[in-house]
């Protein structure tokens, strides 16, 4: 299918996908703008090469638009498994870092891992632990800072002690 697309807004659907367009995420935000410019008149091709998509994409966000209008373009809940794995090693993790600071040995992603494994009897990759850790830090607890390459120091909840690798 080559040429122009056919579609056409309202004046209050393209008030909402502007909106959309400034979403904070960037896929809605994405399919929003290039909706926009299919209207004015840009080929899937052009929107993909703009986008870094490709065409058969920009034609599939264009379908979704005309079937459910702006709702269409949002992101929706993706359904998976629970994060057992995470949640057990954040578990024994937060057992780990209660003890105070001074009788505590610094924690390197390694080291936890290990832990981790012994008292938890979960297997948990690096990287994994390390997303587990970062999407805690980022839901409100202690920050996780970065010591060398492959090590992570936790900071402690005690104002007084400084964390050091």
């Amino acid at each position: 299918m080559t040429g122009r697309s056919r579609l056409a807004t309202s004046a209050e659907q393209l008030l909402a996908l502007q909106e959309l367009a400034g979403s904070a995420r960037r896929d809605e935000a994405d399919r929003a703008r290039a909706v926009i410019l299919s209207a004015n008149g840009w080929t899937s091709g052009q929107i993909a090469r703009a986008f870094g998509v490709t065409p058969d994409s920009v034609r599939r966000w264009r379908h979704w638009f005309a079937s459910a209008g702006v709702e269409g373009l949002r992101a929706g809940e993706h359904a998976g498994r629970a994060a057992t794995k995470s949640t057990a090693a954040l578990e024994t993790v937060e057992a780990l870092l209660s003890a105070p600071v001074t009788d505590r040995p610094n924690w390197t992603l390694p080291r936890l891992q290990a832990e981790i494994a012994r008292q938890g009897e979960v297997t948990i990759s690096k990287s994994q632990l390390s997303k587990a850790l970062k999407k805690t830090a980022s839901a409100g607890a202690a920050p996780v800072t970065a010591c060398t390459a492959g090590k992570t120091q936790l900071p402690s909840n005690d104002p007084g002690s400084g964390s050091s690798c």
